[in-house]
């Protein structure tokens, strides 16, 4: 089974919320999520609140061949997990 980290968007109108969560590759968008892994609000003020990891059970993930999105790396890198 091929995994991919991605976001999920979550929120209203204009008030994007994501969750950092485990799909099989060919899932939708907002399909189903074997796991979730966090949480990612761009519009947040501190950046401290922008972004929550379950860095233990990213780097399992990441460890049995998950594969991040561009979006995904980029936040895992700014939050020091490098891919």
């Amino acid at each position: 089974m091929a995994t991919r980290i991605r976001l999920k968007r979550m929120g209203q109108r204009n008030r994007p919320f994501y969750r950092i969560s485990v799909f099989e590759q060919k899932s939708q968008r907002d399909g189903k999520a074997l796991e979730t892994l966090g949480t990612y609000n761009p519009l947040a003020d501190d950046d401290a609140d922008k972004v929550t990891l379950k860095r233990d059970r990213v780097l399992h993930w990441l460890d049995n061949g998950a594969k991040p999105s561009r979006t995904v790396q980029n936040i895992l890198k700014q939050n020091g997990i490098h891919v």
